[in-house]
């Protein structure tokens, strides 16, 4: 089970990056992303979404800001770090 759980979080966190790799994005658009690229296959639940996402944050991977969403509402903002680029690159391999 505890084999499942790392893979699990380990496959979250690359399709987290994967997301930001073209450009900041907010946590509903990451979502949105995943879902598209893997063809509807995959949907992630907002807790576990925002879980990952303030793991990479820990880890020096994103760094967050507020902006208006595009429908003007407030929202964080996360964007790839160069140590985020790495991270993604040595995953990806």
């Amino acid at each position: 089970m505890r084999d499942q759980r790392a893979l699990l979080q380990g496959t979250l966190d690359v399709l987290v990056l994967r997301a930001l790799a073209g450009g900041a994005q907010h946590g509903y658009a990451v979502a949105r992303w995943i879902h598209e690229v893997t063809d509807g296959e995959l949907r992630v639940a907002d807790r576990a979404l925002y879980i990952a996402l303030h793991r990479a944050d820990d880890r020096g991977w994103v760094a967050a800001s507020w902006g208006k969403s595009e429908n003007n509402r407030r929202a964080r903002f996360y964007r790839l770090t160069p140590a985020g680029r790495r991270a993604l690159a040595r995953r990806v391999r």
